[in-house]
């Protein structure tokens, strides 16, 4: 049993304090709506049953942002050899030629859909890395979940920001 409380009354706590941020985690590693709600049921799934090995060595949030990183992580595996995909790697991204010039838009929604789009290309980890960037999480929480240092985070999240920027104001992903 979990040192903070039982396992249902942590996942409650965790899923009524982080369950618009799994919304958004969802939203960023799957495009589909039907396989988006499915990925966010696995997610909760995993989550409740995670809380039964809870022993509080971290935040709720961090041990949340775990779970729900690794079963987004798992389900993008689990698709890419079901259906292999082009995942880009940072290098890859920034080698693609320029996809015309997109006139600035007023519609936030759009640009949201379209950074988004872009992030869903990238390989799992770094899509990790800038899911939980968006989500203003602290070098030091990313580093528990993925085991990365704290610089080797802050180069990684500099780069792929590059990325996104130079392939977001280049058109980028029409959201697919």
């Amino acid at each position: 049993m979990g040192v903070a409380g039982s396992q249902d009354e942590l996942y409650t706590k965790a899923a009524g304090e982080y369950g618009a941020a799994l919304d958004r985690l969802a939203y960023g590693y799957e495009a589909d709506a039907d396989r988006r709600r499915d990925l966010l049921q696995e997610i909760h799934l995993a989550l409740w049953r995670s809380f039964e090995k809870f022993e509080g060595r971290c935040s709720l949030r961090t041990w949340t942002y775990r779970v729900a990183h690794n079963v987004a992580t798992s389900h993008v595996i689990r698709k890419s050899r079901r259906n292999p995909t082009a995942f880009l790697t940072l290098e890859e991204a920034q080698e693609q030629p320029d996809q015309g010039s997109v006139e600035v838009s007023a519609d936030r929604q759009q640009s949201h859909t379209r950074l988004l789009a872009l992030i869903q290309r990238l390989e799992p980890m770094d899509r990790q890395l800038m899911l939980a960037y968006l989500e203003d999480m602290d070098a030091e929480s990313m580093a528990e979940i993925t085991g990365l240092s704290v610089a080797n985070i802050w180069t990684k999240i500099h780069r792929i920001k590059q990325v996104l920027t130079r392939q977001f104001r280049a058109g980028g992903s029409d959201g697919r």
